[in-house]
Order: C-alpha cells, then sequence, then structure tokens
C-alpha cells in the first residue's frame, strides 16, 4: 500500500475542524513534502518525524514521500500533525497495519527520540472526535484533559512505538474514559477576610446574584482589590457545560488548561498598560484575550482611568454580545466573551478626594474632571453598578469577636439560591434579560414607574441604564425571594447609578 489515510485537528478559535491526512508514496527523488498550507511549524516537521522513525528503529523509505494536509485552504499550524504525518509514513510503508486507522484521530507532537510531546487545544479536538464516534490517541500529558469528555474513548501513549503496537494489537494502550477531577474549591480568598465595608459588600453579593457587573470608586487602601478577589468565591458553582467553555478556552491558549483549574471561576486581572489586542485577543493567528480567558468568570481592571481610552472601548460590545470576533487578513476566529466586569478606580489622581480620614485633595477641579473623563460616558452605561467605598477607620480593622464576618460560604448558598431561581422564571441569569422577558420579570407598580421616572431625569439615565436599574431591582427582589419588584427594590437599584450625575 503506498496511500494512507488518517484524521487530526486543527485550531480555528475554540473550534477544532477535521483535517484529513493523506500520506503518499512515489517514485522519484527522495523527499519529503507537506501542503495544504502547512506554517512554519508544520512545516518543519518532517525533520522532527525523521528522526523519530530513524531512532526508533523503523525504516524511513527512500521514495518521494507527499503528505497532504486537506482541506488545503484551513491554515495548519503547531506540533500536533506529527504524530499522524509519522503513521501515516509507516503504514504507505507497509510497516504496521492501516486497517484500524480509520478508527482513531491523532495528534501529538514527536521528540526525535520518538518521545511523544503534550500539545495544545486538546479540549475542543476532544469534542469535536467524540461527536465524530471516534476515539482519540494522544500523549500522555494531554490524557487528563480530553478525557473530561463524557462518553469519548481516549488512548495515550508515551512513545511512538506505543502507538504502534497499539495500531498493531501486539499492546493495546489504556483507555481512560474516567478523569481525577479535583472537587476541592477551597484555597479561594474569602470574603469573611475584609473588615467592615458592609455596604460594598451588600453590592458584591448582588453584582454575583445576577451577574451584573460593578465599579468601585475609593481612595487607595480601602479594598476595592480586596473586595474584587473575592467575587468568584461567593459565585454560584460552574455548570458542566460552563466548566466546558471555559476550559476550552484556556485550552487553545498559550497558557493551556491546568486540570485543578476544572470548576474554578477564572479571574483574570490585567495589567493597565495591556494594549487592545492584550484584552480582546488578535494575532496573525488569533489567540483569546483577557476577556475571553474570563469567560464565565470575572475581569478585574484596577486603576481603571490609567487604562489608555481605545483599550478601554473595545469592551463596549463584548459587554453586551458576550462574544468578540478577531478579523484578520487570513483568516477569522470567534471567541467567547461572557464575563464580570469588575472595575476599581481612585477619586481624582491623588486619590483622596472627599477621603474620610481628612487627608487633603491636592488636586484642582480641572485634573480631577480631566481624570474622571479618561472613562467615556457609553462604557460607564454598560456598568451596571457604581459605588463608593471609603477608607475604614483603624479602629474598624480589628476583628470584632463578638460580631464576626460573614463567610464566603455563606454568602455563597444565598447567591446559589437566588441565581437558581432566575433560571427556573427565565432560564438565563437576570444580567441577560432582554426583549419580552425583561417586560415580563421586571413589571413595575404605577408609583415605582413614576419613581424611575423621576430618577431618569434627575440622573439623566439613558434607555440602556433605565433597563439595568430594572434588571438589578429584579435581583435585589429574588435575593430577597420576592415575587415582584417592590419599592424598595427599585429604590436601592437606582442608588448604585448615582455616580453617573460625576462623570
Amino acid at each position: 500500500m503506498s496511500l494512507a489515510v488518517l484524521f487530526s485537528r486543527a485550531r480555528s478559535g475554540v473550534c477544532a475542524p477535521l483535517v484529513t491526512v493523506e500520506v503518499h508514496l512515489a517514485n522519484g527523488l527522495p523527499g519529503l513534502a507537506i501542503v495544504g498550507l502547512p506554517e512554519l511549524a508544520v512545516r518543519e516537521s518532517k525533520d522532527r518525524v525523521r528522526g523519530a522513525l530513524l531512532n526508533s528503529r523503523f525504516q524511513f523509505p527512500a521514495r518521494r514521500i507527499i503528505v497532504n494536509l486537506a482541506p488545503a485552504d484551513l491554515p495548519k499550524d503547531g506540533g500536533r500533525f506529527d504524530l499522524p504525518i509519522a503513521l501515516g509514513i509507516l503504514a504507505a510503508s507497509d510497516q504496521i497495519p492501516g486497517s484500524s486507522l480509520e478508527n482513531y484521530e491523532f495528534a501529538g507532537e514527536l521528540a526525535l527520540s520518538g518521545e511523544l510531546r503534550p500539545v495544545t487545544g486538546v479540549l475542543p479536538m476532544a469534542i469535536a472526535v467524540q461527536r465524530a464516534g471516534r476515539g482519540l490517541i494522544l500523549p500522555r500529558e494531554n490524557e487528563a484533559e480530553a478525557a473530561l469528555i463524557e462518553g469519548l474513548a481516549v488512548h495515550s501513549a508515551r512513545h511512538l512505538l506505543d502507538v504502534c503496537g497499539h495500531l498493531a494489537g501486539h499492546a493495546p494502550l489504556t483507555h481512560n474514559s474516567t478523569p481525577p477531577i479535583p472537587r476541592d474549591l477551597t484555597g479561594q480568598p474569602d470574603i469573611s477576610d475584609v473588615r467592615g465595608q458592609p455596604h460594598a459588600k451588600r453590592a458584591l453579593e448582588i453584582a454575583a446574584a445576577g451577574g451584573h457587573s460593578l465599579l468601585m470608586v475609593g481612595p487607595p487602601g480601602s479594598g476595592k482589590s480586596m473586595l474584587a478577589s473575592r467575587l468568584p468565591g461567593i459565585m454560584p458553582p460552574m455548570t458542566d457545560g460552563e466548566a466546558l467553555e471555559s476550559a476550552a478556552v484556556l485550552s487553545v491558549s498559550h497558557r493551556g488548561f491546568n486540570l485543578q483549574d476544572w470548576k474554578r471561576r477564572p479571574f483574570r486581572t490585567p495589567h493597565h498598560t495591556a494594549s487592545g489586542v492584550a484584552l480582546v485577543g488578535g494575532g496573525g493567528n488569533p489567540m483569546p484575550g483577557e476577556i475571553s480567558l474570563a469567560h464565565h468568570g470575572v475581569l478585574f481592571l484596577d486603576e481603571l482611568p490609567e487604562f489608555d481610552r481605545r483599550v478601554l472601548e473595545v469592551l463596549r460590545e463584548p459587554l453586551e454580545t458576550g462574544e468578540i470576533t478577531i478579523s484578520r487578513a487570513s483568516r477569522q476566529a470567534d471567541f467567547p466573551a461572557r464575563f464580570q466586569l469588575m472595575a476599581a478606580m481612585n477619586p481624582c489622581p491623588c486619590g483622596h478626594l472627599g477621603d474620610s480620614t481628612g487627608r487633603p485633595c491636592r488636586c484642582t477641579a480641572e485634573q480631577v474632571n480631566r481624570y474622571r473623563h479618561r472613562l467615556s460616558g457609553p462604557l460607564l452605561d454598560r456598568i451596571d453598578m457604581h459605588i463608593e467605598v471609603p477608607r475604614m477607620k483603624p479602629e474598624q480593622l480589628s476583628p470584632d469577636p463578638s460580631s464576626p464576618e460573614e463567610s464566603s460560604k455563606a454568602v455563597r448558598r444565598r447567591v446559589t439560591a437566588c441565581r437558581k431561581r432566575q433560571l427556573e422564571r427565565a432560564d438565563t441569569p437576570n444580567c441577560r434579560l432582554h426583549g419580552n422577558a425583561l417586560e415580563r420579570y421586571c413589571t413595575l407598580h404605577e408609583a415605582d414607574r413614576q419613581l424611575l421616572a423621576q430618577a431618569m431625569d434627575t440622573l439623566g439615565l439613558s434607555a440602556r441604564a433605565y433597563h439595568r436599574i430594572l434588571r438589578l431591582a429584579r435581583t435585589i427582589a429574588d435575593l430577597a425571594q420576592a415575587e415582584c419588584i417592590g419599592g424598595n427594590h427599585l429604590r436601592e437599584a437606582i442608588s448604585y447609578r448615582r455616580l453617573d450625575r460625576r462623570h
């Protein structure tokens, strides 16, 4: 047999399109040619494959070898095609049987010794392979990640010889379908570490319950970053679907997916010097940015006005749609970006405007105005809650044994029950209520409608802010286990928009 056909997967965003690897041995001058739009790492695989075959005591055919990676117009990158190319050469030269190749898909980078090295993007590949009804053979280090997909036959190997022995029926590879999934989510920062700040903690609980975005304004050292880092610990547990989506994004990123992060809410804190590409993703071969790495988790932007204004403006569309499309001349990739935005800023450049401890502010009115206007109105309009976080007095920082702080575990129980009510009612968190669902579940009494209309005139709120107040009031009512939105729920929701007057 001079032709072998195998299957593998490429990477396109968080998808894994099928790649058919065709290996043909022809007469002519000895050589190896790879066609099908391979990038540099794929073109270099011919040297890795040759070294791996020779060091594994196989013969490298002294013939014209043509490797076609189909479809031809799909870019291929990385070292994942080393293993299928090597197996295709062995099958085409009758050194291993090719009868069982169609039952599997293959991925793995080869060392010159023939050992298999791990690759990235395994989880989207495993999802696609399971849907195709085949088994997956890949390096041992990638086994646990692929086995997260239920119903997928995962076979892992450490060496090319192990794969060949399995295909020949001499030494079958182990089949793993039940990975060791860590269930212990302890070790996250606990909200009981935050002394005082009851107003901020209340806002944090509401944000976690309804998936709302939050901006904290306060002087340095008031606990804004500390509060933000506690948000993942009080958010509802991730569902299996959310965990897979989040893990798939991490899998295709440069960072890769760590099994210890399974079902942990992501918490991303990019520095204010981050570029727009770092935040939303990009590159010649599009990779996910911070907003996608925070999918189903928290994106915390500290010192918000210090970010470049053009960088912040790219957040406006993903905040509304929950996804981002990266378009380049040669390719386009879609990444999910349903993150919960947390942001923090000082009230002025020196940070002491209105400081309750009495420290004087050295900023002029013009400096304060210029500092706050680094944030555009359309961006602030998309943030559901704006709160002030004052500096705590020294006597408030000491723990009070008679009145211990509430733990994250206790808050999380209330938040989880509240989110459950939202899903049972509308099959979506309150932050995503739109159209008919918003009108149906966020009805107001006549007096409350007049109150909201008056607040819109006084605060100069937009129609977007109007709908966000309704969603916020619905979450506050759910936390109170109320069937309908009451006046007290609406007034509290409006109070979280008062900073609109100051920008």
